[in-house]
Order: C-alpha cells, then sequence, then structure tokens
C-alpha cells in the first residue's frame, strides 16, 4: 500500500486495501515480509573487517609499537621487529573479535527491547514487534505509545501526536480521522491531519489506523535514509581510560627518547653496535610501558555486564548507563506496578449499583478471548463489575460511547458520553478531590438524588481518607446526563452528580521490602513518588521501610507552593512525593542533581519522559510503560519491579569494581616491567628483549585481565557508600597500591636474576622471565579482591583459574621447545631453578596479603574507618542479581 492519496481515502476503501476488519492473515503477513522486509529504519552499514582492522591499530600506544618494529627492521633486527609485528597484529585479531562479542550482545539487547505495537490480525488483538508490522496491519494506539510506523487513521478520539521529530514544530498537533482533499500526490505533513508518522509519540487520546509505509518507505526512513553518520558515544570512564592512554604514549615516548639518548651518548653517538643496543632499550621500555590490552578488556568488561543485567531483566539501553548505575545515591520509585505487585482487586465500595456501571462503561477495557486487556485500575473495576452480575459487553451496545475526555495525569479525571434513548450520559472517574470538585448533588445509597453540601463534602472526604489509611487506593465516581451529545460534551466535567468511592488494593511486591533495604544499607536513599492519595503513599511507604519516623511527606500542591530553595533545603527528609504531576517528577529530579546527588527516576507515561531524560538513570517500565517513556530511559525494568533496579546497581557496582581490578592488575605489572628493565640498565645488564615483553603482555596479562572482569561481587559491595561520579579513576589510594606492588613485583624479577646470574646470561634472563610471568599471575589472584584478603573469597573465579592454566602452559611450552626458545632467545631451566624462578614469582600473594593487612589495620585505627574496616575485613562473599528477587 502507497502513502499517496491514502489521506483522501475512506475507511471503507482503506478497509478493502487492508482485507476487512479483522486485521490481516498469518499468510498475507508473511508474504508481505517476504517481499517488503522488516519494518526497519535504514541502518548505517558497518565498516568492512579491513577498515576495522586497521581501525584496531590506530590507537596510539599500538603506533609506538609499529613505528618500533619498523625502525627495528631498519637496523636489521629482523627477530624483533617480526615478532613485534606479528604480536600487535594479533592483539589487533583479539580486539577486533571482542569488538564483535560487543557488537553482538548490544545486538541482543537492541533485540530484548524493539519497541513493540497492538495489531489486529485474524480477528484477534496481539502485540507484536514493531519491526515485523507490515503495510495493511491494523494498529491500535494509545497515549504514550510511539507511532510505529506511517499510519492512515480509521479512528481518532481526542488523539493529539508530536510530530516535533518531523516538522520542529513543539506543539502536539490534533489528529482526525476522516479523509482529507489535496491538490498534491504528495502533501506536506501539516495538510495530512489524518495520518501519523513513524517515530511520533501519541501525548493524548487513542486511535486506530492502518500502516500505509513501513521501514525506509516511510517519512523518518527517508529522512534516516540521508544520514551516513552515526556518533559511538563512548562511556565516561572509556573516555577517562581514552585519555589515561594518551598521557601514557607521551609519557612513553618522552622516556624512552631521554633513555634512548643517555644510552647512545655513552659512546658519544660514534657507535653503531651501542645505538642500536640504546634503541632496543628504548623499544623494551616502550613494549614494558604500554599496557595493549587495557581498551579491550574496559570494552568486554561493560558489553558482558550489560548482557547479565539483561538476563536479570534489566536492560541498559546506553552503556555509560551501566558504569552510572554503580554511583546511584537517590532512587526516586513510581508505587503501583513498581513497588506493588500491579494486581489490584476492589475492597471496598461506598455508593449504589449506578457507581458500579459508571466504572464500567467508564472504561478503554477489553474483553479479548475471555481476557481482560489494558490497564491493572480499569481491569480490576471490570472484574469487580463481573463479580457484581454486569456484562460488560451487553452494557456497553446498550450504552455505546459517542465521545470521550482520556484520563489526564494533570486533571486526574476521565469522562466518556454514552447515548441511551436520544438523551446523552457522561460517565466520570478519578481522584476523590477532584471529581467532588465537579459534583453540586450526590446520589445517596437509595438512589435519591440531592444537594451536596459542605457537610456531605467533608464525611465524603473523611471516608476517603480512612479508606487511604487502610493502603488503599481511591477512586470516585459520578454521572451527568443532559439532552443530547452536544449539550453534554459543552457541559463537560460540571455539574455532576457524585456516585460514590472505592477502595482498591494493590499489595506491596514481597521482594521490594529486603531490596529497600539493601538499598539503604548501600547508602542510598529510596523516595516514593506516587499520584495516589497522601495517606494510601505513606501506608505503604511505611510498610516497605521507605517512610521512617522523622521523615516528611509533600502533596504536590504543596510543593507548587513552595520555592525551590526551600523544596531543596527539606529535600534530603522528605521520602513520599504524593498526587504529584508528571512536571512535578522534572523538578524533583533537578533539586536533586543540584544537592550533587547521582538520581535516578521511573516513570511510564508519556509525561514521565522529560524527567526520565533529566535523570542520570532514567528507568521505564517494560511491561506497562509507554513506548516513548522506554525511549527516554537509560535502563529499562523487563519485569517493572524496583527489586530489579537495587540489584542492578549492585551490578553496576560490580562491574565499576571489577574494571578496576583489571586496570591495577595491568598498571602494576607493567610499571614492574618498567622498573624491572630500567634499573637493570644502569648497572648495564640488559635484562628483557621487546619480544619477551609483547609475549608477556599479551599472554600473561590479557586473558586474566579479562577474568577478573568477570569476577563475582564483595559482599559487601551494597554496604559501602556509592562511588563519586567526579572521583578520578586511581581513587581510594589505587595509584599508590600500583606503585608500591609493581615495586615489589620488579624487586623480585631482580632477584631472580642475579640468583641465576652465575649459570650465564641466558639462563638468568629465563629465570627472570618465569619469575615475572608468575609474579603477574599470582597478582591477578592478589586483585580478586583490592583490599580484602583473598584468602576470605568463597567462590572460585574459574575463568581466572583457567587463564592462569593456560598462561603457564603456555610459557613452559616457549621455554622447553627448542624452536620457541631459540626464536624467543630463552632456554630451558633445571627443576631447581624453575622452582626458584615460580617461586618467587608467588611470593606476590603474601607479601600483597601482608601489605593488604597493614592498611586495613593502619585505616581501622582512624575514626572515619571503623565501619569500613569492620567490613572489608571481612569481604569475600558474594553478591548475587537474583538475591533481590527472593
Amino acid at each position: 500500500m502507497e502513502l499517496k492519496k491514502t489521506y483522501a481515502m475512506t475507511k471503507e476503501q482503506l478497509y478493502t486495501r487492508s482485507q476487512g476488519k479483522l486485521g490481516l492473515s498469518t499468510v498475507e503477513v508473511a508474504r508481505l515480509l517476504a517481499d517488503y522486509g522488516a519494518n526497519e529504519l535504514p541502518a548505517e552499514k558497518r565498516p568492512g573487517l579491513i577498515a576495522r582492522f586497521i581501525n584496531q591499530l590506530a590507537d596510539p600506544m599500538v603506533v609506538i609499537l609499529l613505528v618500533a618494529a619498523t625502525i627495528s627492521a631498519f637496523l636489521g633486527e629482523w627477530t624483533d621487529s617480526g615478532v613485534i609485528a606479528a604480536v600487535v597484529v594479533l592483539n589487533a585479531a583479539l580486539g577486533l573479535y571482542q569488538e564483535g562479542r560487543a557488537a553482538r550482545a548490544a545486538e541482543a539487547l537492541a533485540a530484548l527491547n524493539s519497541p513493540t505495537a497492538l495489531v489486529r490480525r485474524e480477528g484477534r488483538l496481539q502485540r507484536i514487534a514493531s519491526r515485523d508490522l507490515v503495510c495493511g496491519d491494523l494498529v491500535q494506539l494509545e497515549t504514550g505509545d510511539a507511532v510505529p510506523a506511517d499510519i492512515r487513521l480509521i479512528e481518532a478520539v481526542n488523539l493529539r501526536v508530536d510530530e516535533s521529530s518531523l516538522t520542529g514544530e513543539s506543539q502536539p498537533v490534533d489528529k482526525i480521522a476522516e479523509p482529507v482533499s489535496s491538490q498534491t500526490d504528495d502533501p506536506p505533513l501539516s495538510a495530512m491531519v489524518n495520518t501519523i508518522f513513524m517515530g511520533s509519540p501519541v501525548v493524548y487520546g487513542r486511535g486506530m489506523g492502518i500502516v500505509v509505509a513501513t521501514g525506509a518507505d516511510s517519512r523518518m526512513g527517508k529522512i534516516a535514509g540521508l544520514l551516513t553518520n552515526t556518533d559511538k558515544n563512548k562511556t565516561p570512564l572509556q573516555k577517562r581510560l581514552a585519555g589515561l592512554s594518551k598521557t601514557l604514549s607521551l609519557t612513553v615516548c618522552a622516556i624512552c627518547l631521554i633513555v634512548f639518548f643517555m644510552e647512545a651518548a655513552k659512546s658519544g653517538f660514534h657507535s653503531p653496535v651501542q645505538i642500536i643496543a640504546a634503541f632496543m632499550l628504548a623499544v623494551s621500555l616502550a613494549v614494558a610501558a604500554i599496557p595493549e590490552g587495557l581498551v579491550v578488556v574496559v570494552t568486554l568488561v561493560l558489553s558482558l555486564g550489560m548482557k547479565k543485567m539483561s538476563r536479570a531483566k534489566a536492560i541498559i539501553r546506553r552503556l555509560s548507563a551501566v558504569e552510572t548505575l554503580g554511583s546511584v545515591q537517590v532512587i526516586c520509585s513510581d508505587k503501583t506496578g513498581t513497588l506493588t505487585q500491579n494486581r489490584m482487586s476492589v475492597r471496598q465500595f461506598t455508593g449504589n449499583s449506578l457507581l458500579l456501571k459508571a466504572v464500567c462503561l467508564c472504561n478503554d477495557c477489553s474483553v479479548e478471548e475471555g481476557m481482560l486487556r489494558g490497564e491493572p485500575t480499569e481491569r480490576a473495576l471490570l472484574c469487580y463489575g463481573i463479580e457484581k452480575g454486569l456484562t460488560p459487553q451487553q452494557l456497553r451496545q446498550a450504552y455505546p460511547r459517542c465521545h470521550e475526555t482520556p484520563f489526564d495525569s494533570g486533571r486526574k479525571l476521565m469522562t466518556t458520553y454514552h447515548l441511551n434513548n436520544k438523551r446523552c450520559l457522561s460517565y466520570t472517574k478519578g481522584a476523590p478531590e477532584r471529581v467532588l470538585s465537579c459534583c453540586d448533588r450526590f446520589m445517596d445509597e437509595k438512589g435519591l438524588v440531592r444537594l451536596l453540601t459542605d457537610t456531605d463534602r467533608r464525611q465524603i472526604m473523611a471516608q476517603n481518607e480512612a479508606m487511604a489509611d487502610q493502603a488503599l487506593r481511591v477512586l470516585a465516581g459520578a454521572y451527568g446526563e443532559a439532552a443530547n451529545k452536544a449539550a453534554a460534551v459543552k457541559r463537560g466535567e460540571k455539574g455532576l452528580i457524585f456516585l460514590g468511592l472505592l477502595g482498591l488494593s494493590d499489595p506491596p511486591r514481597p521482594e521490594v521490602k529486603l531490596a529497600v533495604s539493601e538499598a539503604k544499607a548501600a547508602g542510598i536513599k529510596v523516595v516514593m513518588v506516587s499520584g495516589d492519595h497522601p495517606r494510601t503513599a505513606i501506608a505503604i511507604a511505611g510498610e516497605l521501610g521507605i517512610y521512617n519516623k522523622g521523615d516528611q511527606a509533600v502533596v504536590g500542591a504543596e510543593m507548587a507552593q513552595m520555592s525551590d530553595k526551600e523544596l531543596k533545603r527539606r529535600l534530603k527528609r522528605i521520602s513520599v512525593f504524593a498526587r504529584v504531576l508528571p512536571e512535578d517528577k522534572l523538578r524533583i529530579v533537578r533539586l536533586w542533581q543540584e544537592l550533587g546527588q547521582v538520581t535516578a527516576m521511573t516513570g511510564d507515561g508519556v509525561n514521565d519522559a522529560p524527567a526520565l531524560k533529566a535523570a542520570d538513570i532514567g528507568v521505564g517500565m517494560g511491561r506497562c510503560g509507554s513506548e516513548v517513556s522506554r525511549r527516554a530511559s537509560a535502563l529499562v525494568l523487563a519485569d517493572d519491579n524496583f527489586a530489579t533496579i537495587v540489584s542492578a546497581v549492585a551490578e553496576g557496582r560490580r562491574i565499576y569494581e571489577n574494571i578496576r581490578r583489571a586496570l591495577q592488575f595491568l598498571l602494576s605489572s607493567n610499571l614492574a616491567e618498567v622498573l624491572a628493565i630500567f634499573f637493570a640498565s644502569l648497572v648495564g645488564i640488559k635484562l628483557f628483549m621487546p619480544i619477551h615483553l609483547l609475549w608477556i603482555n599479551l599472554v600473561t596479562d590479557c586473558f586474566p585481565a579479562i577474568a577478573l572482569g568477570m569476577e563475582e561481587g564483595d559482599r559487601d559491595a551494597m554496604k559501602r557508600p556509592p562511588h563519586k561520579t567526579k572521583e578520578g579513576v586511581f581513587a581510594g589510594k589505587m595509584g599508590f597500591d600500583i606503585i608500591w606492588q609493581g615495586i615489589i613485583m620488579a624487586f623480585l624479577v631482580l632477584v631472580s636474576y642475579t640468583l641465576a646470574a652465575p649459570a650465564g646470561t641466558l639462563t638468568a634472563t629465563s629465570m627472570a622471565f618465569i619469575t615475572l610471568i608468575t609474579a603477574e599471575l599470582a597478582q591477578a589472584f592478589n586483585m580478586r579482591n583490592r583490599i580484602g584478603s583473598i584468602f576470605a573469597l568463597k567462590v572460585h573465579n574459574h575463568y581466572l583459574l583457567a587463564a592462569t592454566m593456560g598462561a603457564i602452559g603456555l610459557n613452559l611450552f616457549l621455554l622447553y621447545i627448542p624452536a620457541f626458545s631459540t626464536l624467543f632467545q630463552l632456554t630451558a631451566l633445571t627443576m631447581p631453578q624453575l622452582s626458584v624462578g615460580m617461586g618467587l614469582g608467588f611470593l606476590m600473594i603474601p607479601l600483597v596479603e601482608a601489605g593488604k593487612y597493614f592498611r586495613r589495620i593502619t585505616e581501622g585505627t582512624g575514626n572515619n574507618h571503623q565501619g569500613e574496616r569492620r567490613l572489608r575485613l571481612f569481604a569475600g562473599k558474594t553478591i548475587s542479581m537474583e538475591k533481590y528477587k527472593k
């Protein structure tokens, strides 16, 4: 079906082209998908394999190695040059493989979080992935949905759509279903008022229409087709590490030049042999100082963390959110469905049978194949009506809906208009205080209507508060009557007759109380942000441990009267916001951020999108949330569960700490190599060749670093305050730890060389080589817990164990296979020599353990470290994302 001229078609013509009111058949859908492809925007072509491989070589540190290899070849050092080039290529291939894994993980997450659409096919309503839409599909849309394709409307009820992404106009556009005429075959968007376009959010009302263009043929698709480049945004940590990489590269170049000129100057620059030796020493230092696997490790750890979160129902939409989660200090959470089970049921009913009729008619819930489909509150109301003997289908046939004013979070009301015996009846439901303000009369339980006095109003609000104190969500109903539709719509929500109250119960999720407790122990403040009555919100918050003695609760109306300065002053004592508007959420987020707090905000409606975007972590609902809110979020909860947020925070902390583990391991190892070579050169010893260090950095360092990135979290990870987003990557004395641990490692290597020196230079180099390898592998185990004892760990890291055994095996292979030992200029060691060399390396474990113990003891003597010391002394047990849901 072509988009052109569909705007002028009647409903009947459109139905004919789309195979009728029942929607397309499965066979027809399959044919159309095969012919025209999926409903997806044109994607940027991914660079080819060669281009991506070259990109791996573009890192400043790799460029230094390639330059060194080229000069080595020019000077006749073919072995060194060839091995350097081979290892650089192998490292680039490894980076390419890991980049592919990360890309595949991102694609899998995108599939999990793909937009959906409500479609009628073969007479049944079903929710499908938007990419599976085809032209002719019959699509239903409601407030908060993102339009999944270009759709010609056949029904539109107060429908307003935000087309700013296409037109630049900030005001939503009113849409109609009637045909429109045009003098051209391709009128401007502003003239196509009966057509809605892909990517436009529905901000009000509801509608139904037929898909007339998908994918690249849609208006959005044509615009996307013009774009050739997309930005590959890095996370803040990746940017900081990229900066570290550049700083290291410049520092390495400077040091290498100084060392080269100092060594070459010893012969007055007249000895070619001395110049070549000086150059190879400088190359050795460059190779030793550069942590080749650093960028690969960080990217892989982040992408694997995203994948693990997705399995635990926390879908990360942006890579930077993984880091930010670990530093969250405030979580502002909706109540219904997130803190509660979203299983609404009517518990109290004060009114007559007309109230029951009102809430069943003023209701968008539908009955499909015996199942109730719709918003949980409306499902509960309709279910209660059925229990009391009403038949929704018969009721709606007897009172056909002719007009409606959809629910709006600002008004907190919904009104529908129904024809009956040539008259028009209106039914309204919503927040009791809002409904009451629309009424001037009320109907008692006997069906008698009389004036609504101030005394009556006070009694009704007292009933409302009594029900709210029982943690019930309270709704009120009202009705009006007019001679015809025009008169009823003109009167609107004024002069109505009050019908009564209903109290609905939505029990808290059993796992949330533990999750709230864990969040508080982790230094995270939990705030409930609800549209419910304050007494209802406080009752639920108190039951979950969010609201405690001394806390404050603020109502939206009260909040509106407060200045930012006053609200900010009280903010840390407020645990419950009730009767809030979506714009209130945005204000709450911004004020917390002004206090320097990293804030997460949950939301499910289209009006929540600004707050979700403004929050450091916007959390959308995967089940009940609108498409617009999900797109505005950094984290989407597939199960709409608050406990999943807390488990995601724990996972974010685990990932961030694992990256720091890997970073400390790599930098301390590289520092040890630099120091060992430098101090050996001072006494005229050529300790290692570049090929030795490249081999160590690739085999001994890279895979254990990746394994450290898969370490389980510490037991006390959620008993420490969040890390600050502005703190440096070496915060918490990590820089000092890198230095002293690197010095110890270098010392052990030099001792090993000295002990083996009487047996000859080749043997001494080989023994120092195996000591350095063993020491670095031991350091990898030390980094399983940067501060606590590794002997307190209860869970083994099988990845690290495999990486260690593999590295030891490969290095022994290097020593004892003549062809390789000759190539690497090493020699086989005797069993005593091998034992001493490896034994010296394994000394890294007790020496670092002693250093960590001394640090814990000294930090524990200060008043500011008592709690931290107590926790860290026993660090070691692991945490699980599923823990918070059990």
